[in-house]
């Protein structure tokens, strides 16, 4: 493996803890700024296109949890079994798996499956693409799928 290789994967690394505490913490700026300009967050329902409109549907989901009675306000999100596929020295793809815990106890889970690009300002989302795989019983993912949320 080549130096910039190593370079790249903990750029990479990075950048999706950042993602993880950013969310965690209510801190949509900052997250927002780990997307290119035009980026894209996706979930199984959702789309926002643009680090505004991410910012922005970030926020709306922040309120959401903070008023549900099921979520308590809080989340923390898991990540694991991170793969990162160099695609050259300033194009990857990655995924991983999540586990989102509330107050409540483990809420929600699935996959992450990104595009990400080098930028003068380190590694960034072009595409985040978060599927829920599955969600407990009652809980706020759960609630909020259902459009009850």
């Amino acid at each position: 493996m080549e130096l910039w290789e190593i370079e790249a994967r903990l750029g990479i690394e990075d950048t999706v803890a950042r993602y993880v505490r950013f969310a965690d913490s209510g801190r949509g700026a900052e997250l927002g700024g780990l997307f290119v300009d035009d980026g894209v967050l996706a979930t199984n329902a959702e789309e926002a296109s643009g680090r505004r409109a991410i910012v922005t549907y970030l926020e709306a989901t922040r309120a959401n949890l903070a008023a549900s009675a099921t979520g308590g306000g809080r989340i923390r999100h898991h990540v694991s079994s991170l793969r990162i596929d160099l695609l050259g020295r300033d194009e990857a793809r990655a995924t991983c798996y999540f586990l989102a815990v509330t107050a409540v106890g483990p809420d929600h889970w699935g996959t992450y499956r990104d595009r990400l690009v080098r930028t003068g300002s380190g590694w960034r989302f072009t595409e985040r693409i978060a599927t829920v795989e599955g969600t407990a019983p009652g809980s706020w993912a759960a609630d909020r799928l259902r459009g009850s949320g």
